[in-house]
């Protein structure tokens, strides 16, 4: 199954490396990934793949709200097929 991580918030270290090895802790396959600074914001969105069965959409989800928390972020994961049909004109 594939999805949409969008991470935004103020810019600081780590936050790559915390999404990227929560992700990778879950067996989750980074596909394609485009991150920005506008002035001191962090802006990030991920297209991922999970490809274990072992882990649930929602252990990965509530990981990242973990990672939100912390960080003092914001961290949205949707499948995609809901990505793609609340963006369809």
């Amino acid at each position: 199954m594939k999805a949409i991580v969008t991470v935004i918030g103020k810019d600081q270290k780590g936050i790559i490396a915390k999404v990227s090895n929560i992700l990778f802790n879950y067996d989750v396959n980074i596909l394609d990934i485009s991150q920005t600074i506008m002035q001191d914001m962090f802006t990030m969105i991920m297209l991922v793949n999970f490809e274990s069965k072992k882990v649930t959409f929602k252990q990965v989800v509530d990981e990242l709200e973990k990672a939100e928390k912390e960080m003092g972020l914001s961290i949205h994961v949707q499948r995609e097929e809901i990505f793609t049909s609340m963006h369809r004109v």
